[in-house]
């Protein structure tokens, strides 16, 4: 009797298998291996398993006469779904061996393995589904054509669900990497630029093949009112226009109060603690499966609790930044002066810390915090303060306690923004060749935001009409920078606004005094 004749035998049931599922050409079929050293058994498993289909993806035969053979073609194929291994090959255990080295040696725990023999004396039945990570056993003479579409049905299922788990998982890590990338971001700028990379990252799509934005309503009125935070695909980066369609669904879903998936679109809705509604509508040129909506479903959440929190940051960062621009602009009107020094020093500094190399947090700090260099000045005397003339050494001595101050009068908050400013009123008079006042620092010794808002504050204090002196003309201002620059300024500092000088002064252009 050979193999053919009672591999697929006559099957008594009167169950008959169900027809074939039509087959739609675009879905990638499931691999399947069939590993046997008698070629009639891969000649009519290839006959039993025509037309043969699973949730609408066909099957693709893949066949091996070795466990060697096999191994090879595992190596190169990792997406192959199920195996169907004869136990007696090259050696008796040749087949063992090689369920042995798929899942030790490979690391294919997804794939299926079905076991067959004709010689089960060889692989006794018990212990080989005690020992061996396999899916199923079978004495050959036990399969028949039926059996063997059933135990495929059986198989494909239980690795399409595997691969399910595995892809909700990976797509997890990519949500909780993607919530702590959120964390991270300072600005809307930075969280808007995350939206996009993290939307593509999480479907595996790049950029240009993925439009997604995101999107808030006031929940207060009856119409939608769009804020586009991020968005990507077509001209709308551009424009921050969206078109009509995504318009319509986001009001639908809006309208809805919960997300909706469509075949090749989602609309994710989420309100905030605070009552903040957040849409994300991502498309692509392809139908998205059950994991993708999942894993959108999880994102939108994030987004919207990160936009939250985002914007409950850079409202303090703004409130901490107008406070410190009202602090300074008292202090300049107690000065007579016009009005937008400390903005244009807040600015300048912030280029200078740039350009010298310091982290966008630090150099964000120094540009809330300068504004603050001359806060002490509040308890000169206004006879002092404001005296057209030159002061007198007992004058000068009195003017000069401005910066210990306004030292002491912030270095005592707990606030970061205040001590930097603690530290850059008390060193913005400092010098480079430890000429200055009050400590006489010198080089590095002296911080680095004193010596950045030192050549900000004394730049434009030139370039600008005091009560004491009409403004210099710019060439002026430059020379007296450079003649200065390793004496009283830090001369790296010099070198960047002299190479720089337009960019300071469209500073300057971009916050002019206003006169009473």
């Amino acid at each position: 009797m050979s193999h053919s004749d009672f591999l697929f035998g006559h099957d008594n049931s009167a169950t008959q298998p169900a027809e074939p599922e039509p087959v739609t050409s675009f879905q990638q079929p499931w691999k399947v291996l069939v590993i046997d050293d008698d070629e009639s058994i891969h000649q009519i498993t290839t006959l039993v398993l025509r037309g043969f289909s699973f949730e609408n993806r066909p099957v693709e035969l893949l066949h091996a006469f070795s466990g060697r053979e096999a191994y090879a073609m595992l190596q190169q194929q990792t997406d192959i779904a199920v195996a169907i291994v004869d136990v007696v090959m090259e050696t008796n255990h040749a087949g063992l061996d090689l369920v042995k080295a798929i899942r030790a040696d490979l690391k294919q725990p997804q794939i299926r393995l079905i076991l067959r023999t004709g010689q089960p004396g060889e692989a006794p039945e018990e212990s080989v589904i005690r020992d061996y990570d396999i899916n199923d056993y079978k004495n050959k003479t036990e399969v028949t054509a039926i059996k063997l579409k059933t135990l495929l049905y059986s198989a494909l299922r239980s690795y399409r669900d595997i691969c399910i788990i595995d892809s909700n998982k990976k797509g997890l890590e990519k949500i909780i990497a993607s919530t702590v990338s959120f964390l991270e971001c300072e600005s809307l700028t930075e969280f808007a630029s995350n939206i996009l990379a993290q939307a593509s990252h999480l479907l595996g799509l790049e950029h240009q093949q993925i439009y997604c934005c995101a999107a808030t309503g006031d929940p207060k009125q009856h119409q939608l009112s769009l804020d586009i935070i991020a968005a990507t695909g077509h001209d709308t980066a551009l424009d921050k226009v969206l078109p009509e369609d995504v318009v319509e669904k986001l009001t639908k879903v809006h309208q809805l109060k919960q997300s909706y998936q469509g075949e090749d679109y989602f609309v994710g809705f989420f309100t905030t603690s605070r009552g903040l509604e957040n849409l994300l509508y991502v498309s692509k040129d392809s139908k998205f499966d059950q994991v993708d909506h999942h894993l959108l479903s999880y994102f939108a959440s994030n987004i919207a609790v990160a936009y939250e929190n985002i914007r409950l940051r850079e409202l303090i960062k703004e409130s901490q930044r107008e406070l410190s621009y009202i602090l300074g602009e008292a202090v300049e009107k107690r000065s007579k002066e016009t009005g937008s020094h400390v903005k244009r020093v807040a600015n300048f500094s912030f280029l200078l810390a740039q350009q010298y190399g310091l982290s966008a947090y630090d150099a964000e700090k120094i540009k809330l915090a300068s504004p603050l260099h001359d806060v002490g000045k509040i308890a000169i005397p206004d006879h002092i303060l404001n005296k057209p003339g030159k002061h007198d050494p007992e004058e000068w001595d009195i003017m000069r306690q401005h910066a210990e101050i306004g030292y002491q009068i912030l270095q005592k908050s707990q606030n970061e923004i205040l001590q930097q400013g603690a530290i850059i009123a008390y060193e913005h008079h400092e010098r480079w060749d430890g000429n200055g006042y009050p400590r006489g620092l010198k080089g590095e010794d002296i911080h680095i935001a004193g010596r950045i808002t030192a050549l900000a504050d004394v730049f434009d204090a030139l370039a600008s009409e005091r009560c004491y002196k009409p403004a210099w003309p710019m060439p002026k201002v430059l020379q007296y920078l450079a003649d200065e620059k390793g004496k009283q300024f830090d001369p790296m500092l010099v070198d960047i606004l002299l190479s720089q000088v337009d960019a300071f002064i469209a500073i300057r252009d971009a916050f002019p005094d206003q006169m009473d």
